[in-house]
């Protein structure tokens, strides 16, 4: 159980084409996001969908792969781990964010129409 302390699995949809970074150290980095939906019944019998959007970051070779593979609406299973993270904006307010860095990634199907 050791290795499972920090792991997220998803299985979504892509909501743009990654948007891709070369660091000043020569690594690629991929930045994109994932829409999950879960579907449920209401109290009063009604089909409810709800969509929750994940932010993820993916560095060398998998970066490459969603680089080259990756397009808006495509369906992907990633597996990575919750990364937390602060910055400053440009009016000097400091933001926080949470993100997946993506370990694997697996294509489950080409970009929707």
């Amino acid at each position: 159980m050791y290795a499972l302390k920090n792991k997220v699995q998803l299985i979504g949809n892509l909501g743009g084409t990654p948007e891709i970074k070369n660091t000043e150290t020569g690594k690629k980095l991929a930045r994109f996001s994932v829409a999950t939906n879960e579907v449920y019944r209401n109290a009063k019998g009604d089909k409810v969908t709800e969509t929750q959007w994940h932010n993820l970051v993916a560095w060398g070779k998998v970066a490459d792969i969603a680089e080259k593979y990756l397009t808006k609406g495509a369906e992907v299973c990633i597996e990575g781990k919750l990364i937390n993270r602060s910055y400053t904006d440009k009016d000097g307010n400091k933001k926080y964010i949470a993100e997946v860095q993506v370990n694997e990634l697996l294509m489950l199907s080409k970009a929707a129409s």
